[in-house]
């Protein structure tokens, strides 16, 4: 029954949550700072935009580290596109990808974290705030894929 949703086994999946786990847990034990990737483009602008906003100390005292934290989950994807693993291919138009990921960056805004921050790091700390965050956005999640296939598209 669950290999109609694990169609490559789970190790992909297990190994890659362990490695997650490691470089969140290594993140907090080194620096005592909880990982998330929403804040990093705000932090980045703080490099050249010398706004209120921009200009706010979170953004730039924690722009290096989040400069880097950015850095290795792009060198991440990297490796895994020039390594020889198993890829799904998809028939999603761009334009859906586009529209999907400008709605959970506004989404991640809203809810002040994303969910790397909230659903990894926030709910590895126990935090409420984090709790009602994943448990909202899976609620959205599981709704809007039901209504989705409900509709056919």
């Amino acid at each position: 029954m669950l290999e109609q949703y694990f169609p490559h086994g789970f190790s992909a999946y297990l190994t890659g949550g362990l490695l997650m786990g490691l470089g969140v847990a290594l993140l907090y034990v080194t620096t005592g700072r909880l990982g998330g990737a929403s804040t990093f483009l705000s932090a980045v602008w703080s490099y050249v935009l010398q706004t209120p906003f921009f200009s706010q100390a979170r953004l730039t005292e924690s722009r290096n580290w989040r400069t880097v934290y950015a850095a290795g989950m792009l060198c991440g994807g990297l490796i895994y596109a020039l390594a020889d693993l198993p890829r799904e291919v998809t028939a999603v138009a761009h334009w859906k990808f586009i529209v999907g990921g400008l709605l959970i960056g506004f989404g991640a805004r809203l809810g002040g974290g994303c969910t790397s921050g909230h659903g990894i790091c926030g709910m590895a700390s126990l935090s409420l705030p984090s709790i009602v965050m994943v448990v909202t956005f899976l609620g959205t999640a599981i709704v809007t894929a039901l209504c989705v296939s409900a509709l056919g598209v």
